[in-house]
């Protein structure tokens, strides 16, 4: 019997250090859960926002060189060329901030960003101007309004000043292009 007693003895021993171990695995999980919940609600907003402020920002480089080339009136080319050298600038600070962050900004636009790029080259003279114009102004919208809504979510501080630094420059923009005649046309 004693080998029995040492036997159940073990056994209990097994049973307690496997409880343990589930209890700590257990733990964990719920930790990292909790962690993953955290980055979702944390990094996981900051990290959605960066691509669709990249998408943008390239488009708007890409369709500012447009305009500086085959625009009719010299105001959409110098709209265009301010548009190049502002979003350029941008761009660059938002792939330093994505850097500090461990996020990786696209390379180039997406596809539905191709698309109106795409669209937009194959205008020209007072077509292309008037297109461009309108293009701009909803695009400056929808851009102030992603930026604004970001601003209010975001936690990464890097991340939130770049927010603010950017969009006092598109309100500029929106209000500069909203003036240009295309738009009575």
């Amino acid at each position: 019997m004693p080998s029995d007693s040492v036997g159940a003895g073990v056994v209990s021993i097994m049973n307690k250090t496997l409880i343990t171990t589930l209890m700590a695995a257990t733990a964990l999980c719920a930790v990292s859960g909790f962690a993953k919940d955290k980055e979702m609600k944390t990094g996981g907003m900051d990290a959605a926002f960066i691509p669709k402020a990249a998408n943008g920002g390239m488009t708007e480089v890409e369709l500012g060189k447009l305009a500086a080339e085959k625009g009719a009136s010299q105001e959409v080319k110098d709209f265009g060329n301010q548009m190049v050298k502002d979003h350029s600038k941008a761009n660059d600070e938002l792939k330093e901030v994505a850097g500090k962050m461990n996020v990786t900004v696209p390379e180039k636009v997406d596809a539905k960003h191709q698309a109106m790029i795409a669209k937009m080259s194959a205008l020209s003279g007072a077509a292309f101007d008037k297109a461009y114009v309108k293009g701009m102004v909803k695009a400056h919208k929808e851009d102030i309004a992603l930026f604004e809504s970001a601003d209010k979510e975001v936690k990464n501080e890097d991340l939130k000043k770049f927010i603010e630094n950017t969009i006092p420059v598109m309100k500029e923009h929106l209000a500069m292009i909203e003036k240009f005649d295309q738009l009575k046309k």
